[in-house]
């Protein structure tokens, strides 16, 4: 069965934040290997402060609706943002950092 992943990167790596995410990869995850791979520029950290909060959520949810997220990994992310990806039955992992590869396949299977 096939797992989406959407890992928030800084850089070359996992982590920071979620809601201000620049860029997000999504990985598909199929038996423990990376069968897809795409990164989007995002630009939440510069739409999270442009308008209220609401319309900032609803952009994170078309994105992750869009692409069938399953699982989000990322550094950190606010009480408000967890609660809506549980609401969606999107399950989170946060203090995640490294490779994001690697941390895609661990958040895949766990």
């Amino acid at each position: 069965m096939s797992t989406v992943v959407a890992l928030s990167l800084v850089g070359p790596q996992v982590g920071g934040g979620w809601g201000k995410a620049q860029r997000i990869a999504l990985a598909t995850v199929d038996d423990g290997t990376i069968t897809d791979w795409a990164e989007h520029d995002v630009r939440w950290d510069l739409a999270h402060d442009e308008g209220t909060e609401g319309s900032h959520h609803a952009r994170v949810v078309r994105f992750l609706r869009e692409n069938g997220v399953q699982v989000v990994a990322t550094g950190h992310m606010g009480p408000p943002m967890a609660r809506m990806l549980a609401t969606m039955g999107i399950r989170a992992v946060t203090d995640a950092t490294g490779d994001p590869r690697t941390v895609a396949v661990a958040a895949a299977q766990a």
